[in-house]
């Protein structure tokens, strides 16, 4: 307590309070592991309900990682658990101003036409560059066939993803390496081109909360990612709508606003073999 309630700490007063929470944490650990001795060859009929067990396991596990930090001088390690209630989150570094580092998933999505795929969603920070194979690929598993051409940020651009595109007659529409010809210059990408799927991500995060994922389980919170992605899409699909359609749907709200005017309450149903 004395350490956190100083202004400025030093990097020594830092690191023996550290190795004092880790002596006190390793302590309680082993408390409770004479406790749950007897039911070693069954943890079932242990004391602990599910969700404890699930805790105690995650905690011994952060031990073992900053401890590990600690007797190694260093500042990270692989996997680095950073909340007991969601292990499965881990830091992405950033480096933006004000926040330098985020906590969640990280999700690379391909706009097509204006619909929105996501190709990859991943807890653990990736390089969006070795994603680019993978994303065509699943545009021709998708379409049956490859894109005509690929916009895409500058990590995407590297030697390689350029080859693999030439290769199969794929226009890549970024700045070309080394000095460029007029005639290179050409297929530059203009700011205005990458803007569509900045502003997807916009929409997903102010108005739909893309940012603000609010469930606790890694499976519920990938199915909410889905879920924004999907209704991103629906949105976009009502906005094509052909306006006979529209005009139906409307006849129909209006009918059945008509029925119920009339009190009708009779439900009819039959079963028929098909």
């Amino acid at each position: 307590m004395l350490t956190i309630k100083k202004k400025n700490k030093s990097h020594k007063e830092l690191k023996e309070a550290n190795a004092k929470q880790l002596r006190y944490l390793k302590r309680n650990l082993g408390q409770i592991e004479e406790l749950l001795t007897p039911y070693q060859n069954n943890i079932t009929k242990s004391p602990l309900k599910e969700k404890l067990a699930d805790y105690y396991q995650t905690i011994k596990k952060v031990y073992e990682q900053q401890n590990y930090m600690l007797e190694n001088g260093l500042n990270s390690v692989e996997n680095r658990i950073v909340n007991i209630h969601q292990p499965y989150v881990r830091p992405i570094v950033r480096g933006k101003e004000g926040k330098k580092v985020e906590f969640g998933s990280k999700i690379q999505l391909v706009l097509i036409n204006g619909f929105s795929f996501i190709d990859k969603l991943d807890w653990n920070n990736f390089n969006e560059g070795t994603c680019l194979k993978h994303s065509v690929e699943n545009y021709h598993k998708r379409f049956g066939f490859y894109p005509e051409k690929v916009i895409g940020d500058k990590i995407y651009c590297n030697r390689e993803n350029r080859s693999y595109l030439k290769e199969l007659g794929i226009k890549l529409e970024a700045k070309p390496l080394g000095r460029p010809s007029k005639e290179a210059m050409s297929i530059h990408v203009s700011p205005g081109e990458q803007n569509p799927i900045e502003r997807k991500f916009s929409q997903a995060k102010i108005a739909y909360g893309m940012n603000n994922i609010m469930a606790k389980l890694k499976t519920t919170s990938e199915s909410w990612i889905g879920s924004i992605a999907m209704v991103l899409n629906l949105v976009k699909l009502a906005g094509i709508t052909p306006p006979w359609i529209k005009l139906i749907i409307l006849k129909i709200k209006f009918e059945l606003k008509y029925l119920n005017s009339q009190g009708s309450n009779t439900l009819r149903l039959t079963a028929t073999p098909i």
